[in-house]
């Protein structure tokens, strides 16, 4: 049971490594584009022309590897707490129609929780 956190923090860190560095270095097949003049199409185009996708990205990485290890996890977690929570409003407000419930946002969102759950006294200090 000690080693579940660790486990979760690795699929965890290795999910947000692998997409943050995709953004970069496009090593993973290009996800099917969605319909010109959608919601979803605009905000995209919104965030990466910006520059703000770039700024996202370079922090899911940089949280990544603070999750990684064990010792710097909790600051991880302060970094992406709000790339999840912002995951989930796109695939919620945005893309509608259940896509909350797709399994990459299911695990993300799971495993966030599980291992802010695990650190809730730590956190809960934050609050003194």
């Amino acid at each position: 049971m000690k080693h579940i956190p660790n486990i979760a923090a690795g699929l965890l860190g290795l999910a947000f490594l692998t997409f943050g560095l995709n953004f970069f270095f496009n090593f993973l097949p290009p996800l099917p584009k969605s319909p010109e003049g959608s919601p979803m199409a605009l905000f995209g185009g919104a965030i990466y022309i910006t520059g703000f996708l770039k700024f996202v990205k370079i922090i899911e990485i940089v949280g990544a590897i603070l999750v990684l290890i064990p010792k710097t996890r909790n600051f991880g977690l302060l970094a992406l707490g709000p790339i999840v929570v912002g995951i989930i409003a796109v695939n919620v407000f945005i893309k509608g129609g259940g896509a909350v419930f797709a399994p990459p946002v299911m695990v993300i969102s799971v495993l966030s929780a599980y291992l802010l759950w695990n650190a809730r006294a730590k956190f809960l200090n934050l609050l003194n």
